[in-house]
């Protein structure tokens, strides 16, 4: 055993230590400390993880390829309920967003986004423990297990968890600090579809695109049908994107979504390529 913690609120310095709370866990964690409009959250860590799973067995059915067995031992593996119902219940929250977050994920050579799974509107505390086993399981599928033995690390099992109040968004998207496409530095480009982001992230509609300048005029837009974002809210988008990507030393990829009482942002990773 060891002295590292299970869970941390974003507000936990901690929490911003990538081999703890994971890509995504570490990133709300620094935008929420950097003053960045972020629901309010907590990480089950990867610690919670190591030290309840049968690590020994799980490795061993990875190597020789039993994925049917490792799953199992996964899915006997319990989380720390009375440690995560204290957190939840200071949430608050009608419904939350369970996220995993892959502690090799979101680096400057390696991009997890898509791999695990994310659950949302989920509203009650037993569902809440469901699916942090659900997206520790998600770290143990096909794709993913494909993905790491590509990038040589396939005995990695270091997972964490994203419980995070639910924006009930009226309006979602990603943002690209630089154009993805050609690299330009003085170019950003928004995306943006009605409701939740996950329909835009996962391919689900067609967005709205614009192309802005770095203070959120546009220079370019194919909208879908009525624009979705006004220029206050591309100039707002705009502003706190380059001011992510001033903190983190390089251009962003970031979800983000509105709701009836503003701007939050849900995620930050580096662009991994142009």
């Amino acid at each position: 055993m060891t002295d590292a913690p299970l869970v941390l609120d974003f507000a936990d310095e901690r929490c911003r230590e990538v081999d703890l709370a994971g890509g995504k866990g570490a990133s709300l964690a620094s935008m929420t400390q950097n003053g960045l409009p972020v629901p309010p959250g907590f990480v089950i860590t990867s610690t919670a993880f190591v030290e309840a799973v049968d690590g020994a067995a799980l490795i061993k059915h990875i190597q020789a390829e039993d994925l049917e067995a490792a799953r199992a031992v996964v899915a006997a593996t319990p989380p720390p309920r009375e440690l995560i119902k204290e957190h939840y219940d200071r949430l608050n929250a009608s419904s939350v967003a369970v996220r995993s977050s892959a502690c090799a994920e979101d680096g400057d050579d390696a991009s997890y986004a898509g791999q695990q799974e994310t659950y949302l509107f989920v509203e009650s505390f037993d569902d809440v423990m469901e699916k942090v086993v659900e997206c520790w399981l998600s770290f143990f599928s096909d794709r993913a297990l494909f993905y790491r033995l590509h990038k040589g690390s396939l005995d990695d099992i270091n997972m964490a968890v994203v419980v995070q109040v639910m924006v009930d968004a009226t309006k979602a998207g990603v943002m690209f600090t630089v154009d993805p496409v050609n690299g330009r530095k003085d170019r950003l480009v928004i995306e943006a579809a009605l409701g939740v982001g996950e329909h835009v992230v996962s391919g689900e509609v067609t967005p709205d695109y614009y192309t802005v300048d770095r203070k959120g005029a546009v220079k370019k837009a194919r909208v879908v049908a009525e624009q979705i974002l006004s220029e206050s809210e591309l100039a707002e988008l705009a502003k706190l994107g380059l001011h992510l990507a001033d903190l983190n030393g390089c251009p962003q990829d970031i979800e983000w979504a509105y709701d009836d009482a503003g701007l939050y942002m849900l995620q930050s990773r580096p662009v991994t390529a142009f």
